[in-house]
């Protein structure tokens, strides 16, 4: 590996690091080479790129159509646009690839580069590979041509055309979080039929108001208020590149991904009967159960874009979602994860009810659960914690090590898992009572801290 690259910053399923100590420009034009060299090894000749509003953003664009063109691989440039945007790109402008450049939920010291071939995004060992092209200046010598094409009238059509207008007007209050979910919401939202306003929905890449990342509750506050000023149907938050959707319902509590992810399982269910839903790691053992009572099958997968949307494509699965707020639809869409479709649907769904969000989902068995509780531990660390879990708790219990260690305990589960895209370990846990919820996270922790030395708050 050249001297200037770290090689950490090749991780799961996208690119990031550091601003000017990971990601300097040299770095960047770097990384565009070795992505174009291997678009050119596919025998590939165009590409999209976009970005986001972060600070380093425009620069790194620039720095990475540069390597880019160098290889001979011609270049659109689509401008500062959601990373949905970009996906959408790679299947409206004759591309065979693409790269979106966002720091996506991190904070804003943080940057990063999403890679695409095809309609998909790379992870694993094709992102490895392009780290192994780099570190051997294999790159081959081009002119490639840089266009720029605005792709954003054609993607707002498209998702009015795939939502129609909603049945009922419904009150709605979208936290921006001075993201790019802030560039179309809550216009899009008022041209379909609801009555929405806005929080932070300026785009501002230093997110002065506060981090862009609704997995958070203390980033919901500000929503949970304005919607119980308004008295609105629901609230709706995006992260900083606006393929994570959270929700509030009409009064203030917060609807994890996963309960999203049963409302919409529902519905996709009724014309896709004995369809696969898929789900990640960190999801509720409630969410599996509605899916079966829907008439699914429910397949339990790795967190991470990359994973779920390969996943999704194996097995025909119609819709799938993750704890975190991305969601999946094949159904009626094109299968990556959209904030903005996302939240339309669940507009258009409780607009053909007249439900709220609370009495669709009064029915499901209630399990008492954290949210996702995230602690410190260093890069080179955190995956051998990990593997030290999942082999000691092999020795009483029955574990999921698909994506981290899921401990089954029969009445409740708990889960430490390495962040794929942060210094850190993500645990959650779950239970049927709320004493067992602290027994097993009891469990679970002081296992943790054996290992590691790591401190989990109470």
């Amino acid at each position: 590996m050249t001297d200037e690259v770290n090689p950490r910053i090749f991780r799961q399923y996208d690119v990031r690091g550091l601003v000017d100590q990971d990601l300097t420009d040299e770095v960047v034009e770097l990384l565009g080479k070795g992505y174009g060299a291997y678009m050119v090894d596919l025998g590939h000749e165009r590409v999209s790129v976009g970005h986001d509003a972060r600070v380093s953003s425009p620069r790194f664009r620039d720095a990475l159509t540069k390597g880019i063109l160098s290889t001979g691989i011609d270049v659109i440039d689509i401008g500062m646009v959601p990373t949905p945007t970009l996906y959408f790109s790679l299947f409206r402008l004759g591309v065979q690839g693409g790269v979106m450049i966002t720091g996506s939920h991190n904070p804003p010291e943080f940057n990063g580069f999403k890679l695409a071939v095809g309609h998909t995004t790379l992870y694993g060992p094709e992102i490895q590979r392009i780290r192994e092209i780099i570190e051997a200046a294999r790159f081959p010598k081009g002119r490639g041509t840089l266009t720029d094409q605005d792709v954003r009238p054609d993607y707002l059509s498209t998702l009015k055309d795939r939502i129609g207008p909603f049945d009922r007007e419904l009150r709605v209050v979208v936290d921006a979080g001075n993201g790019m979910g802030g560039m179309f919401c809550p216009e899009l939202l008022r041209d379909l039929g609801a009555e929405a306003s806005g929080l932070y929905c300026e785009v501002d890449g230093t997110f002065p108001n506060h981090h862009p990342d609704p997995t958070v509750p203390e980033y919901l506050t500000d929503l949970i208020a304005e919607v119980a000023k308004q008295e609105a149907d629901l609230g709706m938050a995006y992260d900083g590149d606006c393929d994570r959707l959270g929700v509030v319902d009409e009064h203030g509590n917060i609807i994890w991904g996963d309960q999203l992810l049963i409302l919409f399982s529902r519905e996709v269910l009724e014309r896709r009967p004995g369809a696969t839903i898929i789900f990640e790691v960190k999801c509720s053992q409630a969410l599996s159960e509605e899916i079966e009572k829907a008439g699914g099958v429910p397949l339990m997968w790795r967190t991470g874009h990359s994973f779920i949307k390969a996943k999704m494509k194996e097995v025909d699965a119609p819709l799938a979602g993750e704890m975190s707020g991305h969601l999946f639809f094949a159904d009626e869409y094109f299968g990556y994860d959209d904030a903005l479709y996302a939240s339309l649907r669940l507009v258009r769904l409780l607009s053909r009810s007249d439900k709220t969000i609370g009495e669709m989902l009064a029915d499901v068995p209630r399990y008492f659960s954290t949210p996702e509780i995230r602690v410190d531990c260093p890069d080179e660390e955190k995956f051998q914690v990990v593997s030290d879990l999942v082999a000691y708790f092999k020795q009483q219990y029955e574990v999921v090590d698909i994506d981290g260690a899921r401990v089954l305990f029969g009445d409740g589960w708990g889960l430490v898992r390495a962040s794929n895209t942060q210094p850190v370990l993500v645990l959650r846990f779950e239970a049927r009572t709320p004493e067992r919820l602290e027994e097993i996270k009891r469990i679970i922790v002081s296992r943790l801290s054996e290992v590691s030395g790591v401190q989990v708050p109470e």
